[in-house]
């Protein structure tokens, strides 16, 4: 790895690795060896990119935020059913240009976006429910907990270490929303405007901007880190969802058409805009996505013990829902350390102090067996219907959590 004066900028912040510090990270060496050109090096570009990205959070949120406060229900209303907006005591806020602003990206899909293309994504998204929420546990949120500036505000929140379930399953909620297609919504499009994916973001969006103006008024060192929750920062924990996610069903025996990939990466980037990511920061491509990534990670000083604490809650979770004297709990704990060190690595798991086995790349065995059920599938459109009723089946106990739990799902029909 080398990089350039150019890029010097990015070193200037307490939170960035030196130009060789994270060579040997074994994340890196495979996403270097396997899927970048051969020879790569750092470029200064997309280094001074993600620097510059991590000073702009976003700004139309933060400041009705400062103006106004909560504004998530107007929003939603303004759009969904504008007369009674027109008439509520809201209405004052469409004179507002930052809240109109907001009102014209989430009333009609961009021009760039293609709903056809997205909702192939979509489908292939969601066809190995099992599998997606392994990947997200062990692989998407474990390898995001290796990273201080991703731990450290779900950290000072407080409540994330005593919350890792509701953690968990309010974010496979919201894949799921991101994912809903025409065939199970009756939707005209993916992502449909007045949507669940389209709600949940609204409402993320003023969450994202109240915590950052929390931290910033609090001991947040923005020398250091840059802007909590800012656009770099949000690009990775999307990609976290798109890329990692996609990239790990392949590995496990997933056949994923060229097509469907493009359409994950599609279906994803119309998400990470409408959470506020500056359109230009979001890559267009797998492979922009990867050289993006790698030079992310290339230069994030890993601390673990920020993230220990995430790790160690989200870790622990089968034996607290199965009971602590539950072998199976333990079992289920074993194999999920697995697969974190299978995909992510050896020196992040030791980094996490999650448990080591010494036959952990058993999991890949799982491979031949996705590839023999997508075969089945693809053959017999009832094994189709039973993959789908088994992914309804795990979501409604999903949805019962959250029902119970959360105010926001109380009163939902279906997620």
């Amino acid at each position: 790895m080398g990089y350039s004066q150019a890029s010097a900028r990015i070193y200037a912040y307490g939170r960035s690795a030196s130009p060789t510090e994270n060579k040997e990270l074994q994340v890196l060496q495979r996403m270097h060896k396997f899927l970048l050109p051969r020879g790569y090096q750092l470029q200064p570009k997309w280094l001074d990119d993600i620097a510059e990205g991590y000073e702009v959070t976003d700004l139309a949120v933060d400041n009705i935020i400062n103006k106004h406060g909560r504004f998530a229900d107007a929003l939603q209303q303004s759009i969904i059913d504008k007369a009674a907006f027109e008439s509520s005591d809201k209405a004052y806020l469409m004179n507002d240009p930052d809240f109109k602003k907001l009102h014209e990206q989430f009333a009609t899909h961009p021009k760039w976006f293609d709903a056809k293309l997205a909702e192939k994504g979509a489908i292939a998204y969601r066809r190995y429910p099992l599998t997606l929420v392994w990947l997200l546990r062990n692989v998407a949120l474990m390898a995001g907990y290796s990273i201080p500036a991703l731990s450290l505000p779900l950290i000072k929140t407080g409540a994330l270490v005593h919350d890792a379930l509701a953690r968990l399953y309010r974010t496979y909620g919201y894949m799921m929303a991101v994912s809903e297609h025409p065939q199970i919504t009756g939707d005209n499009t993916v992502l449909a405007i007045g949507g669940e994916a389209w709600r949940q973001t609204i409402r993320v969006r003023q969450l994202h901007s109240l915590i950052r103006k929390g931290l910033i008024k609090g001991d947040w060192d923005s020398e250091y880190w840059g802007q909590p929750i800012n656009q770099s920062d949000m690009v990775a924990t999307h990609l976290q969802f798109s890329l990692l996610i996609s990239r790990g069903l392949k590995w496990l025996g997933a056949r994923i058409t060229p097509e469907e990939a493009e359409g994950i990466m599609h279906l994803w980037r119309l998400a990470t805009w409408w959470m506020g990511v500056d359109l230009e920061r979001i890559p267009k491509t797998e492979e922009a996505s990867w050289e993006w990534f790698y030079h992310y990670l290339s230069v994030q000083k890993l601390d673990f013990e920020v993230g220990r604490p995430l790790a160690k809650a989200l870790h622990d979770l089968p034996s607290q829902i199965m009971g602590e004297t539950n072998w199976r709990g333990h079992a289920v704990e074993l194999v999920n350390a697995s697969v974190t060190r299978t995909f992510v690595g050896d020196d992040v798991g030791d980094g996490l102090n999650l448990p080591k086995l010494p036959l952990r790349q058993a999991v890949l065995i799982s491979a031949p067996m996705l590839f023999g059920i997508d075969t089945a599938r693809r053959l017999h459109p009832k094994l189709e219907a039973r993959i789908e009723r088994f992914r309804r089946t795990r979501q409604d106990n999903m949805n019962w959590w959250l029902k119970k739990h959360d105010p926001y799902y109380a009163n939902k029909k279906t997620l």
